[in-house]
């Protein structure tokens, strides 16, 4: 069963997050993206949590800004680094009682959950033992394809849009009418979005309503976005490689029909994660935990390293 709490950390931010399983286990936590919630996670905690596929305390926060969360007004509260503030802050709480304080057994993040799973590995990698990442860009990648490459400014182009001051107004229009294609034009391998029942819909809707001007922010705080003839975005962003290098075991779940993320996306990306495996997924869009949370769910058992056989645990 899913539990929910309001996890307060010490800088004053509070996270609504949704948990299962025993207390004391060895933690996941699962990172959503936009425009989504804690909730698209659901089966994936119950899953992990049962004894016979790990038997998991599994943890997924709504972010900052995002359905009960702390949402401040300012732009600059939703830059990298306050952002990854929240998340150390959250590992520390929620792993307090497990076999490794302060560890994550894993890291599991999509959009931009993954963007910030990123950051932390690169810059915190002693905060999780391994790293999972679907449809999400790392960060040298997306820049040099945001800023070279015309098929991703294109695919990109919506960022601007929600960068703009009154991006989160103009989403909520007419039953959030400019937010429901993010899912339904995105169908292009995979047929129909079955899995966007009128019963999933009311659920965005009852996190939209409670605000997206939080969720915009992300895009009016990055940097990473395309270029425009009074902004130039990625092109001027400058990242160095020890900035941006993950030691962390990694898994990139890929779902290959991204009309927003192009495979290209991948390429290069060994150079900056030593120990990567990718896997690619015909037929599954940005939105493949939707679309085939058994398949994920799959993916990620082959890759989790099982508790009976983590170092860390007591025996």
């Amino acid at each position: 069963m899913i539990e929910t709490f309001q996890q307060a950390l010490p800088h004053g931010i509070t996270l609504s997050c949704r948990a299962t399983g025993e207390a004391g286990r060895p933690v996941l936590l699962f990172l959503h993206g936009f425009p989504e919630a804690a909730f698209v996670w659901d089966a994936l905690l119950e899953h992990f949590a049962c004894p016979e596929h790990g038997g998991y305390r599994c943890v997924a926060p709504n972010l900052r800004g995002f359905e009960r969360s702390s949402a401040p007004t300012e732009v600059s509260a939703y830059r990298a680094k306050p952002l990854l503030q929240d998340l150390a802050a959250l590992i520390s709480a929620i792993t307090a009682d497990s076999p490794s304080p302060g560890q994550l057994a894993a890291l599991i993040a999509h959009d931009w959950g993954g963007a910030l799973a990123w950051g932390l590995a690169s810059s915190q990698p002693g905060l999780m033992r391994q790293l999972v990442i679907v449809n999400a860009p790392h960060p040298a990648t997306f820049q040099r394809e945001l800023a070279h490459s015309p098929a991703q400014q294109t695919a990109s182009a919506y960022m601007n849009f929600l960068a703009r001051p009154d991006a989160a107004a103009l989403l909520a229009e007419n039953d959030f009418a400019r937010l429901w294609p993010f899912f339904t034009h995105m169908a292009a391998d995979s047929g129909p979005t079955a899995w966007l029942d009128e019963a999933t819909r009311e659920r965005y809707r009852s996190v939209w309503r409670q605000g997206l001007s939080g969720p915009c922010a992300y895009y009016a705080a990055s940097p990473l976005r395309p270029p425009t003839a009074d902004d130039p975005g990625a092109a001027a962003v400058q990242l160095p490689r020890e900035r941006v290098s993950v030691k962390v075991p990694t898994l990139v779940i890929w779902g290959l029909g991204d009309t927003a993320l192009p495979e290209a996306l991948l390429d290069g990306l060994d150079t900056y994660v030593n120990d990567l495996r990718i896997e690619r997924v015909p037929g599954a869009t940005h939105w493949i935990v939707h679309e085939q949370p058994g398949q994920v769910a799959s993916l990620l058992g082959g890759f989790l390293t099982p508790p009976a056989q983590d170092p860390h645990r007591p025996a």
